[in-house]
């Protein structure tokens, strides 16, 4: 299961998303908004970060305007590494390298055919584990306020 939100800048990318999802029968919990009305992104991030971590859903995809708001706001729950992508390249690799688990996308900066290719590669993706477990119990350490020097 896939959270997915938006605020209003992202609201129409979110749309594009979620009917990918639906073409490729990926369930996913739309947690808002709901119309390209103004709403703050911040609420939809914790809102479907909060279901990550809960478990509810696997991984979450988040849309604002250039998707850093947003993915300022969803690193800001404890245990979620987001990461803001505009190529493939690194969405991909936000995957197989850093586990992130969840992914920002601006609404103002691509378009729906790149996000669902962007969406397409980072759901599809395995994290390779090995060198890079190590640097993600790095993050968990900071998150968890110890000192790494």
């Amino acid at each position: 299961m896939i959270a997915i939100g938006s605020d209003h800048a992202g609201f129409y990318l979110k749309e594009d998303i979620k009917n990918y999802l639906e073409e490729h029968n990926v369930k996913y919990i739309d947690v808002g908004c709901y119309s390209p009305e103004r709403f703050d992104y911040a609420v939809s991030a914790q809102k479907a970060c909060d279901k990550v971590v809960s478990g509810e859903c696997d991984k979450a995809i988040l849309c604002c305007g250039t998707g850093v708001g947003i993915s300022m706001a969803a690193n800001k729950v404890k245990g979620i590494r987001a990461c803001c992508c505009s190529d493939y390249f690194s969405a991909k690799l936000t995957r197989a390298h850093n586990d992130a688990n969840v992914l920002c996308l601006g609404g103002r900066v691509i378009g729906g055919g790149l996000a669902c290719e962007l969406v397409d590669v980072f759901l599809n993706t395995e994290f390779e584990g090995g060198r890079h477990s190590a640097r993600i119990d790095k993050i968990t350490a900071i998150e968890n306020g110890e000192k790494l020097y």
